[in-house]
């Protein structure tokens, strides 16, 4: 319904933002890198390197053979990883739209750590509340959602330029854009979940960034917006 393409927010301490291009430019290589796949190889990397709720926290195992990693290590590598153009396309543009400034709050490697750990709360909440399922799953959102956790507590008051059903461009107080997303995620849940979305990891990333910048922002960054006019 709402999708963020641009928000007026400069960057306060960095001079760029390296690690969050650096993000996108490694999902996009990897993602390259599963389009050369067979349609084989392609399913046999999703299996491996995505998170399976059963195998993480349930009593599933996979053939050795074909799962060279620990479960617990999917929680990462699973974030690297997209289904198709449009999952990754999806992604990338939030991260592009509010991860600058969440870098901006805490610096280059503190990002990239914030960035990984919300990406693992977001596959620990979608296996604790799935523990039976044993669908791969794949993707940034988590980690992204954690991004955007982080802007909600950092940024409410910032405008953002959205694409009302990706047609009408408005501009919106990040706040109500951010907070509309993570309601939508609660209702699908509510719902009952359609498809194959992981509506908890998006959850999940989503209360960790909240919780997870308040330690790892620069304490000359205020919450909220405190004394920075918008």
């Amino acid at each position: 319904m709402l999708l963020p393409v641009y928000d007026r927010n400069p960057l306060r301490i960095i001079p760029y933002q390296f690690m969050t291009i650096g993000i996108i430019a490694v999902c996009t290589v990897v993602f390259l890198w599963q389009l050369g796949l067979s349609p084989r190889m392609s399913e046999r990397a999703v299996l491996v390197y995505g998170v399976i709720p059963s195998v993480l926290v349930g009593p599933d195992n996979l053939d050795p053979r074909l799962f060279p990693i620990t479960a617990e290590l999917t929680l990462l590598t699973s974030i690297f990883l997209h289904a198709d153009w449009w999952h990754l396309l999806g992604n990338m543009l939030f991260l592009w739209v509010f991860g600058d400034n969440i870098e901006d709050s805490m610096g280059h490697w503190k990002f990239l750590l914030f960035y990984l750990l919300c990406g693992a709360a977001a596959g620990l909440a979608h296996a604790a509340m799935m523990p039976d399922l044993n669908v791969p799953t794949i993707g940034a959102s988590g980690a992204v959602a954690g991004v955007m956790g982080a802007y909600v507590m950092l940024h409410p008051k910032v405008k953002v330029l959205v694409l009302v059903m990706k047609w009408f461009p408005l501009y919106l107080p990040a706040h109500f854009v951010l907070v509309l997303w993570l309601g939508f995620q609660v209702f699908s849940v509510w719902a009952g979940g359609g498809g194959q979305v992981a509506w908890w990891a998006h959850i999940g990333g989503f209360v960790a960034g909240a919780i997870l910048v308040i330690p790892f922002r620069d304490r000359r960054v205020p919450l909220f917006d405190k004394g920075t006019p918008h």
